[in-house]
């Protein structure tokens, strides 16, 4: 009985000990207190919420890439690209309508319109009977997109001076070379504009090759030799590109001159014969290939095969050791 009330005593003890310690506690550990502000007063404070305006929906703002080639017929091509930046990523747009414009002192005379294709260019060659330049010999072009129900209208402008370039080739001897001439004609008289870099290239498949670089001398005119081991076509021929790029004044500029400097490549689809260093090799090296295969691959089948062979024998269990 004594030890019942001595253990009822002691429990008894603890929890007043743990109610005093929490007292204690909450005394001592700041804390924040909250109250409910009232409802019914109006202060300066308190403002109206306002509804929410529903964002509308943005268009898509496309960027238009604009540039002028001037050719060698006195004919300028213009060219456009068309693309939109659409979460992080360029897209081309294909399928859409730009125009392109001649803008004089007085009017702006629409030349026509292309559809862009797949990658998103759209070129337009303009004749040079369709051409009129301003008091300063300039010409002024301007590309538009209209837009859509989906796009923002997009526009870009070009102005350049008018000018010409004039590609000679000349042969002396086994020396090839040409000749480029850098003419300026916005005034109505040739002109020579000297101190200017102009590129030789060799038109290919993707690309031009460029194979060399001149700079105009005082008369406009610049001398690059060409090399003599260059492939051609069937005949020999190969196409020589005079170009100027980015020009501040004149834009861009191309002149074509096709010779039969190049080396004969037949165009015609052959077998060859077979050879090392081929798409076509001879037989001892596709015997050899053949055969260091089949070692190879049948080791590791000999490999895998003893693998699962020995996977499916069951480990003997061992006899009784019996007394005898």
């Amino acid at each position: 009985m004594k030890k019942g009330l001595t253990w009822a005593s002691s429990l008894k003890f603890t929890r007043h000990t743990v109610l005093m310690a929490g007292l204690l506690l909450l005394l001592v550990v700041p804390f924040n207190v909250y109250a409910q502000t009232d409802s019914t007063q109006k202060t300066d404070s308190i403002q109206k919420e306002e509804p929410v305006a529903e964002e509308e929906s943005s268009l898509i703002s496309p960027s238009l890439e604009f540039i002028s080639i001037q050719k060698g017929d006195s004919t300028i091509d213009l060219k456009a690209t068309l693309q939109a930046k659409i979460k992080g990523t360029f897209y081309k747009l294909s399928l859409l309508k730009i125009t392109f414009v001649l803008v004089t002192d007085t009017s702006e005379k629409v030349l026509g319109f292309v559809i862009t294709d797949q990658l998103g260019k759209a070129a337009f060659n303009v004749k040079a009977g369709s051409l009129q330049t301003d008091a300063a010999g300039k010409l002024h072009f301007k590309a538009m997109f209209a837009g859509n129900k989906q796009m923002e209208a997009a526009e870009e402008e070009v102005t350049i001076k008018r000018a010409m370039l004039v590609i000679t080739p000349v042969k002396e001897d086994s020396l090839l070379t040409v000749k480029v001439k850098l003419i300026d004609i916005g005034t109505g008289t040739e002109t020579p504009v000297p101190e200017t870099a102009l590129g030789i290239f060799v038109t290919r498949f993707f690309n031009p090759l460029k194979i060399g670089e001149g700079t105009t001398d005082e008369n406009g005119e610049a001398t690059v030799e060409i090399p003599n081991d260059l492939p051609g076509d069937a005949n020999g021929n190969i196409s020589l590109l005079a170009k100027l790029d980015e020009s501040e004044v004149y834009g861009n500029l191309e002149a074509v001159a096709v010779q039969k400097w190049g080396i004969p490549v037949s165009d015609k689809i052959e077998i060859q014969e077979r050879s090392l260093f081929s798409s076509n090799p001879p037989v001892w090296m596709l015997v050899t290939f053949i055969i260091l295969m089949v070692v190879v691959w049948g080791h590791y089948i000999v490999i895998v095969y003893e693998l699962f062979r020995l996977r499916k024998e069951e480990p003997h269990s061992p006899a009784p050791l019996t007394n005898t």
